[in-house]
């Protein structure tokens, strides 16, 4: 029996989903942030490097003069200091000039800082061969380096060196950032409740729809047009359901009906003929002629009876068939025979179209009988006097066929799709021929249990064709 546990209650769609968007959007958002962030801050070192090369190329214009001679007079602290602060250039911009011969003549600012001062040759000779050093204290400084050339000769070097912690990110930059993560989450949380929601609409429908069906109510508007292709076979197949819920709910009705007046009309003619007996209101020839009756009665309450009894046997499928090897084209033969000698079909022709070859196939000959007495009984109760009925035996590359074919009214289209549920009955028959409406349904059963097929073929206003598939090998 199923019980609800609060701790597990299920949640709506459109909260379920509309969280778990947004918790994945938000994941999406900081992977973004994380990334341009990252990108900004490299734009930035890029951009800090190339104004840092502009710097290191004006400072080798001046420093070299046209004899190719460097000229790192006391000057030159104010001229490279105003050049600086016209490009924007860091103030904590370190500037080393060398010779040709490696010696260190300019520095600026002078006056290094004593831990710097310890390991500057080594930091020099390291930033002639990176990119990159590292100071003593474990800071980061980038490295930017200029030749110092006269008629295509090295006569000097330029090192800039700058810290990491210098670039910096623009506040302007930050807030863009943000305002733009902050708007596509704004922007992904509304598209998100917003399509949440559209879908959970029309599935919520159907939770409706489908509490209607539980309080006996079938009649499930579907009018509104779904786009969505899935969403849309949900609503249509569940309206589907409903719809045929609603005939197998009128079916059940006049299931109702009709066993009961089925089984109530010979036991009411049993019981009043034996109460006649019982009163002495006949005697002799005619008391006779009663029990006869009553005989024929009860014979048929019989048959109605195992019937039904034969058709939940099958439906729970507790009937084997025992299937064994059979010449067909002698088993059709003698079923029409018998056909035509018991029911003495007057007025009524019967004409049966076996091929010559004989064809053997392994079935259970007395379920294909009730089969085919069943579709030939059906077929006889559809035509008139002058009536004609076929048999007829083929092969096809698969299978064994024998289609039944009368000439009667046929079937109403309407009803075509119904006619092998268990207790239906059509139009036609309903006022005519009296039954339980199981000889179809369990005519299919037995076709699928000997690993065949019973289907109708066509039925028109010219007739009606059945057709009994039977596997050529065993089932």
């Amino acid at each position: 029996m199923f019980t609800k546990n609060k701790n597990s209650e299920p949640v709506s769609l459109l909260r379920y989903w509309t969280v778990r968007y947004l918790i994945t959007l938000i994941c999406g958002l900081v992977i973004v942030g994380i990334v341009s962030g990252y990108w900004i801050k490299y734009a930035a070192t890029e951009k800090q490097l190339e104004v840092t090369r502009l710097f290191a190329e004006e400072v080798a214009d001046r420093v070299v003069d046209d004899d190719g001679h460097l000229l790192v007079g006391a000057t030159l602290h104010q001229v490279l200091d105003n050049r600086r602060k016209f490009m924007g250039v860091d103030r904590n911009l370190l500037l080393f000039i060398r010779n040709e011969q490696g010696d260190l003549i300019y520095s600026r600012p002078d006056q290094l800082p004593p831990l710097l001062q310890q390991g500057l040759d080594r930091m020099l000779s390291s930033a002639d061969r990176s990119e990159k050093v590292k100071q003593p204290n474990g800071d980061i400084l980038y490295v930017v380096k200029k030749n110092l050339e006269y008629n295509d000769k090295i006569i000097g070097k330029v090192i800039l060196l700058f810290p990491e912690a210098d670039i910096k990110v623009s506040k302007e930059q930050l807030q863009y950032l943000v305002i733009m993560l902050v708007s596509l989450g704004i922007l992904g949380w509304a598209v998100i409740y917003f399509h949440s929601r559209r879908l959970s609409e029309p599935i919520q429908n159907v939770v409706m729809a489908a509490r209607q069906i539980v309080e006996g109510n079938y009649d499930v508007p579907v009018n509104k047009a779904i786009k969505e292709r899935e969403i849309h076979e949900l609503v249509y197949t569940f309206k589907e359901m409903a719809d045929r819920l609603r005939q197998l709910e009128s079916m059940r009705t006049e299931l109702l009906a009709g066993v009961t007046h089925e089984l109530k009309t010979p036991v009411t003619s049993i019981s009043g003929l034996v109460q006649a007996i019982n009163d002495e209101v006949v005697t002799g020839e005619e008391e006779k002629e009663f029990l006869e009756i009553c005989l024929k009665e009860t014979r048929r309450l019989q048959k109605m009876v195992e019937d039904l009894l034969d058709f939940n046997s099958f439906a729970v499928g507790a009937i084997a068939v025992a299937q064994e090897e059979q010449n067909l084209n002698k088993l059709i033969r003698e079923i029409a025979s018998q056909w035509k000698i018991v029911q003495d079909p007057d007025g009524v022709s019967l004409y049966t179209n076996i091929p010559e070859k004989q064809v053997t196939v392994f079935v259970d000959p007395g379920r294909v009988q009730q089969i085919l007495i069943n579709l030939l009984n059906n077929a006889r109760q559809a035509i008139g006097e002058g009536g004609k009925i076929e048999l007829e035996l083929y092969e096809t590359n698969a299978d064994m066929r024998i289609d039944v074919k009368d000439n009667g009214q046929g079937i109403p289209k309407e009803e075509q799709a119904l006619i092998f549920e268990r207790f239906f009955r059509g139009s036609n028959k309903k006022d005519k021929v009296r039954g339980l409406g199981l000889g179809l349904s369990f005519s299919r059963m037995i076709a699928k249990a000997l690993g065949g097929e019973l289907l109708l073929k066509e039925s028109t206003s010219a007739g009606s064709t059945f057709t009994l598939i039977l596997p050529k090998s065993a089932a």
